[in-house]
């Protein structure tokens, strides 16, 4: 798998647990307000080996209870599931950070129970992906990994970030209705400090 970055430990990312974040290279939208620019061309050399990443964890197995693995865009990556297969043997819970763009790569990962909690990012109302995403529409896609994770039985929530330059309230509750019921939706602050496009800084 390709890698990005590694935060050694975080206590507020995965529910519940004291988790290291693998950040995986790449990923398939461009949004204006994205904090984490470095991880975004899919043809950057990689920055940390899997072997790095799993020695690692082996010295924090009693240290750790769980591991996120985010991007960038981790559902890009060919071997994410043996990847999850992976860290679940040494003894870890897996959270995956997704964008619903990889339907397919979702429904994979449920039926071989390879993660644990899945936190899923609806940026915009389908109508407004191409404009905040930077990509063609992807409506069909996040409407079936939004239906595939409420339905799984995985822990799992949504989450929008609110960038008020950019969301409007209505926008906000046309988002809140692709949210099925019994399933958390949180809308978390925007950090303008390192956002891609120079215009959302503050």
């Amino acid at each position: 798998m390709k890698i990005g970055g590694l935060q050694p430990v975080t206590a507020s990312d995965f529910p519940g647990r004291m988790a290291a974040i693998v950040f995986t290279q790449g990923c398939n939208f461009h949004c204006p307000f994205c904090h984490n620019g470095s991880l975004l061309p899919m043809d950057a050399v990689a920055m940390i080996g899997e072997d790095t990443v799993f020695g690692f964890l082996q010295k924090r197995q009693k240290l750790l209870d769980g591991v996120v693995i985010s991007g960038g865009e981790p559902c890009l990556q060919d071997d994410l599931a043996g990847f999850c297969r992976q860290v679940r043997d040494m003894g870890f819970a897996v959270k995956l950070d997704t964008n619903g763009s990889r339907p397919e790569v979702i429904r994979t990962l449920l039926d071989e129970s390879c993660v644990d909690f899945i936190a899923m990012d609806i940026k915009a109302p389908l109508s407004r992906l191409p404009e905040l995403t930077g990509t063609v529409s992807q409506g069909p896609q996040i409407r079936q990994s939004i239906s595939l994770i409420a339905a799984s039985g995985v822990d799992h929530l949504f989450r929008t970030t609110d960038v008020k330059p950019l969301l409007s309230s209505e926008d906000h509750r046309s988002i809140k209705k692709l949210v099925p019921p019994g399933s958390h939706h949180v809308v978390q602050p925007f950090v303008a400090k390192n956002a891609m496009a120079q215009s959302l800084r503050k």
